[in-house]
């Protein structure tokens, strides 16, 4: 059994580091033209992120751009933070969003809105809590250009300041390099290769407004990955790129935002199918759990094993940029991981509601 281990961990880590040539990465090379871009943030009580993003979204050097702001019906100061800091900035335009339809995700809807008061043939959507370089926005056309795409979207370096963040939010990684045959999902149209990022979507206006943008994906929990499914299926070419360069994110501040965050999506991410489910978590048990438990009780090969696994993490954090010690903490992250999507599970299955900044979601 040793030796089946012993195999299989290291055509995982051959497996990932091979994969990630398919992963292309945002450069510095110049745009070809340059289109008017809207940079699209929609905000819900985010009092606490309004001052760091527009100091973020003030230091892009794209001089073709305009920055909507939608304040989302918060119950907090995010409307007045935000009037106050844009004040006498052209570029900026603060708008109130309507009440949410009935039918409608919360986050869809302001999206949706923001849409319809954006003027650029490029759209930027950008969550509250991502911060961007001051090139992104050339860098996102270049790319765009260069591969001819109509998407383009990808999971961000991840800051964290608790410690189920370090645990769990760097594994989006882990698991878009592990399982994602990235050349599938960057060159062909097939919608079950699919992966984005909600907070950092790029997208061709053409192209959105011809799939119906938002509005195709009204009720989703994971809309960004439904965006680019409809993408695809509409023939229109849905990249995911490395943008940990330039685009970095804190989505969570402390434990319960994280566990009520990814309780949110991990199970509705996965199609709601208990199948699937049931599956992940036979396998990362067995991956993951298994060797690490081994090395504990009879020590020998199985510590190898391990290390292997944990070089798998560490190539992947280390090239997403996170700290390199979150690597050694594997088990642990796997285990939160399956803890997490077992609870997401049964919030499904007990016909209960997702929660998420004062509103729920069936």
């Amino acid at each position: 059994m040793v030796s089946i281990f012993m195999i299989i961990a290291g055509i995982l880590l051959l497996w990932t580091i091979f994969n990630s040539f398919f992963l292309p990465e945002l450069t510095a090379e110049t745009a070809e033209n340059h289109p008017f871009v809207s940079v699209l943030v929609p905000l819900r009580n985010e009092e606490r992120n309004v001052t760091p993003l527009v100091d973020s979204l003030k230091r892009i050097e794209y001089a073709h751009a305009e920055f909507i702001l939608l304040d989302d019906q918060s119950e907090d100061e995010t409307y007045n933070l935000l009037l106050e800091s844009t004040k006498n900035d052209t570029r900026f335009r603060i708008v109130q969003g309507e009440p949410l339809q009935e039918g409608w995700n919360g986050k869809v809807y302001a999206c949706h809105q923001l849409s319809s008061y954006a003027k650029g043939e490029h759209l930027f959507f950008v969550d509250a809590d991502v911060r961007v370089s001051s090139r992104s926005v050339e860098k996102f056309l270049s790319l765009q250009q260069r591969k001819q795409a109509s998407f383009i979207s990808g999971f961000p370096s991840f800051r964290n300041s608790c410690l189920l963040g370090h645990l769990l939010v760097p594994m989006q990684h882990f698991v878009i390099n592990l399982h994602l045959p990235l050349f599938m999902a960057n060159k062909t149209n097939i919608p079950m290769f699919t992966a984005a990022f909600g907070g950092c979507l790029f997208i061709d206006r053409k192209a959105y407004d011809e799939i119906g943008g938002h509005t195709r994906v009204h009720d989703s929990l994971v809309e960004d990955v439904h965006l680019a499914k409809e993408m695809k299926h509409n023939r229109k070419r849905s990249l995911l790129a490395n943008v940990t360069s330039d685009i970095c994110c804190r989505m969570y501040e402390t434990n319960r935002e994280v566990w009520n965050g990814f309780k949110k999506n991990i199970f509705p991410g996965l199609g709601r199918s208990i199948s699937l489910a049931v599956s992940v978590i036979i396998l990362y048990t067995t991956l993951f759990l298994v060797p690490f438990v081994m090395a504990f009780i009879t020590g020998g090969m199985w510590w190898f094993i391990c290390a292997t696994l944990i070089g798998l993490k560490l190539f992947i954090d280390l090239r997403t940029r996170h700290p390199w010690w979150v690597s050694f903490f594997l088990p642990l992250s796997v285990l939160s991981m399956l803890s997490v999507l077992i609870s997401s599970i049964l919030v499904d299955r007990q016909s209960k509601k997702y929660k998420w900044k004062g509103r729920s979601y069936l």
